[in-house]
């Protein structure tokens, strides 16, 4: 559990202030202290800059007519879309969610963001829980976090055995296959911020009354379980990423180059009527890629 801080006007008691002042690395806090707004903090990531917010406008205008598109074929030919959305926590699941169905008919296009699982839901096949979501012919669902729940953020805090996760291992490529093998078209994206990126994020959270509902205990007491994350990240890539159902992995300290190539990316795993491809383009191959794109540790 968090520890309690002396500034009860901060969410969760002024947690990650405290974290930060008292015991984040050194270099993660010298980083942030010494950046400007709009600075990349990542050094590996291969742009210094943000994208300019009239060219993000311009490229993302043009992608969201082919999204209105790709969902009118959807429905017109009983096509089923699965879009998941993993990621380090503060990496941009959200926004990059919102910018996809920001035009879209939330009757066909649903976003999926289960809640802890009951206590029936506790003792059901892990699975089972998240077929009831899958989509009907001419729907999209867009999971705001999975099944991969148990890979990593149960892993992490010991709300799962290994026998449990070993289980899910075993379980899970003939899980997606039966995906794929129904006609669903399955998107996997991980979406991966640096350290010190994500903290400040998270700083920013804590002292937005417009944000401070993003957070959650988890995202608490997961901030000193960096290095734990890493490594139940590191094999989940290795173990998850399926010819049948592969990873798309998208840098996203820059968030307006991410949702780009998250846009592009369910566009390209679409084929649909009046899909111009020269329009949509090609996502930046800087930071989006396979698993190999993630820097380890």
């Amino acid at each position: 559990m968090c520890a309690k801080s002396t500034d009860p006007a901060l969410p969760f008691d002024g947690a990650i202030s405290r974290f930060f002042k008292k015991d984040a690395p050194k270099a993660i806090r010298k980083q942030i202290e010494s950046a400007g707004k709009d600075d990349i903090l990542t050094e590996t990531y291969p742009y210094r800059a943000e994208i300019k917010g009239k060219d993000y406008d311009t490229q993302m205008e043009g992608l969201q007519r082919q999204l209105v598109r790709m969902l009118a074929d959807l429905k017109a030919s009983g096509q089923r879309l699965v879009v998941i959305f993993e990621g380090r926590d503060a990496a941009g699941k959200g926004g990059t969610i919102d910018t996809m169905r920001e035009n879209l008919n939330p009757r066909v296009a649903n976003v999926v963001a289960l809640p802890k699982p009951s206590e029936r839901e506790a003792a059901q096949w892990y699975f089972q829980r998240y077929i009831d979501w899958l989509p009907a012919k001419g729907e999209m669902a867009l999971f705001d976090r999975s099944w991969y729940n148990r890979a990593m953020v149960e892993h992490v805090f010991g709300f799962c055995t290994p026998d449990d996760r070993a289980k899910f291992f075993r379980q899970l490529p003939d899980f997606e296959r039966m995906i794929v093998d129904e006609g669903i078209i399955l998107v996997k994206l991980w979406l991966e911020v640096g350290r010190a990126e994500q903290l400040r994020r998270f700083l920013a959270r804590e002292k937005d009354p417009l944000k401070q509902w993003k957070l959650s205990p988890i995202d608490i007491d997961g901030l000193g379980k960096w290095d734990e994350y890493c490594k139940a990240i590191d094999e989940t890539m290795e173990r998850s990423h399926f010819d049948h159902a592969p990873w798309t992995v998208i840098l996203s300290d820059d968030k307006k180059r991410a949702r780009i190539a998250a846009v592009q990316t369910v566009l390209h795993a679409v084929d649909f009527k009046g899909r111009d491809l020269a329009l949509i383009g090609t996502p930046d191959p800087l930071i989006c890629g396979g698993p190999g794109l993630r820097p380890k540790g």
